[in-house]
């Protein structure tokens, strides 16, 4: 399903250095898991996101997503292995001037989907994620917890057999925070692969499941109720 091999990731600084925030880093990721990502904010949780939807390159070692591999797949190929994921950010990237319909609805256009299905295909998404009388209002006029169930909808309208989550949560307060990771739990138990990358540990303990700490360079598996803070 996905699999790191002694990855190495680094950045340049402003100061022209590199720091490496991955070192022959090792991992595997089995269908169907639920797995959060934790540790402090520079500590390398959404390089290694990066690297799963290969919007960036490891230095040294090879990562595999499903039938994809850094070390073959062709810049051109990145956007179909990016179709096949659904990938929902932090700061929820809705585009301001189309409602919600037309919000999830590109996700499929972008595709080559037209028609009625794509009208049906979206009226079920945002029934699933419980949108469906939001339908014709625009982001303005939506919650945080409203915009990101949006975002998980125009996230999972294309079937994908993974969710890549950055901090899904980081912008809501507890009691909507909650409300999302139980959509996101409930799509995991529907079968899809959730890898989610958050700071929050009150919620790992809350929802708990197979828990990797990102720190010093390395991946750790740990305990999510040790988790503090």
């Amino acid at each position: 399903m996905i699999e790191l091999k002694n990855v190495t990731v680094s950045y340049e600084t402003p100061e022209n250095k590199r720091r490496v925030v991955l070192d022959d880093v090792s991992l595997r990721v089995e269908r169907g898991e639920l797995v959060y990502l934790v540790g402090p904010t520079g500590s390398g949780k959404s390089s290694l996101l990066k690297l799963l939807y290969m919007e960036q390159q490891p230095d040294r070692g090879i990562v595999r997503v499903a039938d994809s591999s850094s070390d073959t797949i062709k810049r051109s190929d990145v956007p179909y292995l990016r179709r096949s994921l659904g990938i929902v950010f932090q700061d929820f990237q809705l585009l301001p001037d189309r409602n919600v319909f037309d919000n999830v609805a590109f996700a499929q256009y972008v595709t080559g989907h037209r028609g009625k299905g794509v009208k049906s295909k979206v009226l079920h998404v945002l029934s699933r994620v419980g949108l469906s009388r939001k339908r014709r209002q625009y982001p303005h006029q939506l919650s945080g917890g409203e915009q990101q169930r949006v975002v998980i909808a125009r996230a999972i309208i294309n079937d994908p057999w993974i969710i890549l989550a950055d901090e899904p949560t980081g912008n809501l307060d507890p009691t909507v925070a909650d409300e999302i990771q139980r959509l996101l739990i409930g799509l995991h138990r529907s079968g899809m692969t959730v890898v989610m990358a958050t700071h929050d540990y009150r919620l790992v303990r809350s929802f708990p499941a197979r828990t990797l700490a990102v720190m010093n360079r390395q991946i750790v598996e740990v305990d999510p109720r040790s988790l503090q803070g």
